[in-house]
């Protein structure tokens, strides 16, 4: 591998990431050094800082390398590790005794959960190509070695989840120590270097003995947040190229949803509530939910089709079945909304998905070695044009994995068709679920008058300002035109404004505005919908009947005659309260609020 493929100057926006593995499983060391060299010939997708040596962030997620592991514990601990282990690899606090409370937590949590603490391993590290920057921030860099009390290979990685998420809490006191990785299947290498340095800061990278047969790769360019070593991409199950432009919204939800999330596999989950983080980065939230529900025993694909859902509310001509497969599930876990493209690894699948707008680039190519790339660009390492056996693209809401296992490379039409047969989807939600007419024959044969009091209380009521009425509603109602305004808006904040607003100018979506183009579900009807599902959400493990029970609104926006029929709304599955929109100045906002959360 070549130094120097990179120059300041050069940098660009949009983040590099890709995988390559090999499609029969079979693991070896110049897997991973493909995959540092095509991680390489992506710096130019990653941010740099001043000193033009500090990366955003690089990094691999690959299979564990048991025959390396097992010598290096030996040589660390003077133990042999036995048939079933796991590593952690963490970042600690600088401070020695720091670093001796954090090792001392970890085993705690540990014992707690009845796994065997082998011992620990300082990771060699050469620090001499790092940045200023990211030397005066290094963490130091540990491995622990971790062996189950019996057996039972589905209760030990059930135990490791669990103490994962326990150990984040244990050391969650101080913002240098990081869990990057606790798995018997995979193992994380990354930090804040530039990718070509990857293999010298990390000295065990070059080891002969370090093989896989997948690796999943990645370069930052930092949009929401500032870099740090812990926000260093791949995380534990998958690396993000883009933005979760949701993600105040799917943070809110994961935190309401939790008591809903029961499983055989995780029966203390309640010990770790909240599901996602709050503090990290978008991505590593998705990591997070994603790495819930498949430690709780959901089907990988499932998971992923759940959270990253394509297009398929407007898409006519969409297999029947598999519509009723997305739209049973859209109700209790909604989209993880991009630009989004994700590539993940378990172990033993690795996968790359786009979202359904499909705004990050994702092209693949297969070559003789047995390998599958698939990455940010095509040509991101030196095979030869005869060595391809076949290339493509991962298109909009596509997925595209490999099972190293079997050896099979399935496309997206093959993870569907096995997706859409698990239930009877298309049964269920015909017995139970009722849809609202979508649209009103006359939407204006059931208009009322306005009061004595004439317009005035209705523009008091919903703050509807001269400049709104003048700038916005009258182009909408004289020419059914959106106005044309300039690109800036200096309106304060709801929160920071001197004047009485409407309540729902409090309720503001937060998300990068970096590099995503403006879209409305009326110009992007095809990849978005406003349809609305209301009823009671169910625990997200299971599939029965009763979770395709649901009442579907075409919009949250209701006619008067369609608020009225939901009004008169008789069923004993759903209960009502109608919520009056004014409340007494005198009680306070908040009290009005907690009222509304009580009836």
């Amino acid at each position: 591998m070549t130094k120097g493929l990179y120059t300041p100057g050069e940098f660009r926006d949009n983040c590099g990431f890709g995988l390559i593995a090999h499609c029969e499983g079979q693991a070896s060391h110049h897997l991973l050094m493909t995959a540092i060299e095509a991680l390489t010939c992506m710096t130019h997708r990653g941010g740099i800082a001043a000193d033009g040596k500090t990366g955003d962030g690089c990094g691999l997620l690959f299979q564990m390398p048991d025959q390396f592991m097992r010598h290096a514990a030996q040589v660390a601990c003077g133990q042999s590790l036995g048939e079933l282990y796991a590593v952690g690899m963490l970042f600690l606090a600088r401070d020695p005794d720091e670093q001796e409370s954090a090792r001392a937590a970890v085993e705690a949590v540990l014992r707690e959960r009845n796994l065997a603490c082998v011992g620990w391993r300082d990771v060699p590290i050469d620090p001499a190509n790092l940045g200023p920057i990211a030397k005066a921030n290094m963490p130091a860099f540990a491995q622990v070695f971790v062996e189950p009390t019996s057996q039972d290979q589905s209760a030990f990685d059930n135990e490791l989840f669990m103490a994962s998420r326990l150990i984040e809490r244990a050391l969650s006191g101080n913002p240098e120590n990081y869990l990057c990785s606790l798995s018997r299947r995979v193992v994380s290498y990354k930090g804040l270097m530039m990718p070509v340095d990857l293999p010298s800061f990390y000295p065990d990278l070059g080891d002969e003995a370090m093989a896989t047969a997948i690796c999943v790769f990645h370069q930052r360019f930092s949009t929401n947040t500032l870099p740090r070593w812990p926000l260093a991409q791949p995380f534990r199950l998958l690396a993000h190229n883009g933005e979760i432009n949701t993600i105040a919204g799917n943070r809110n939800w994961s935190k309401a949803r939790g008591h809903l999330f029961q499983s055989d596999r995780l029966p203390e989950i309640e010990k770790i509530l909240p599901l996602v983080n709050t503090t990290g980065s978008d991505s590593s939230s998705l990591d997070n939910m994603l790495e819930v529900m498949v430690a709780g025993g959901m089907d990988l694909f499932r998971a992923v089709r759940m959270l990253v859902p394509p297009a398929w509310q407007n898409v006519d001509d969409m297999d029947a079945d598999l519509r009723a497969f997305y739209e049973y599930n859209s109700m209790h876990m909604e989209p993880w909304d991009g630009p989004a493209g994700i590539v993940l690894t378990d172990g033993r699948f690795a996968c790359c998905l786009l979202d359904r707008n499909g705004l990050r680039p994702a092209r693949w190519v297969r070559t003789t070695h047995g390998y599958i790339t698939v990455a940010s660009e095509v040509g991101t390492w030196s095979y030869k044009p005869e060595e391809v056996i076949a290339k493509g693209r991962v298109g909009p809401g596509e997925l595209l994995a490999v099972d190293t296992e079997t050896g099979q490379v399935l496309t997206a039409a093959e993870i569907d068709d096995q997706l859409k047969i698990r239930k009877p989807y298309k049964k269920w939600l015909r017995e139970q679920t009722i849809r609202f007419e979508a649209d009103m024959k006359d939407p204006f044969s059931d208009l009322r008058p306005l009061s004595e009091a004439g317009l005035d209380p209705y523009l008091k009521l919903f703050n509807l300002t001269r400049e709104e009425r003048e700038s916005v509603i009258k182009p909408l109602a004289e020419m059914g035109q959106e106005a044309v305004g300039s690109m800036g808006d200096d309106t304060p904040m709801a929160v920071l404004s001197t004047q009485q607003r409407h309540i729902a100018d409090f309720f503001r979506q937060q998300f990068a505005q970096v590099t995503n183009p403006p879209i409305d579900p009326l110009r992007e009807a095809i990849v978005m919908s406003l349809e609305t599902c209301l009823g009671v959400e169910l625990n997200p493990f299971e599939e029965t009947a009763d979770h395709a029970e649901r009442i579907i609104l075409h919009s949250p926006v209701l006619s008067a005659p369609k608020m009225d029929r939901l009004k008169a709304f008789e069923h004993p599955g759903y209960g009502r309260v109608l919520i009056p929109l004014a409340f007494d100045p005198a009680l306070g906002l908040k009290a009005a609020v907690e009222a509304v959360c009580q009836s």
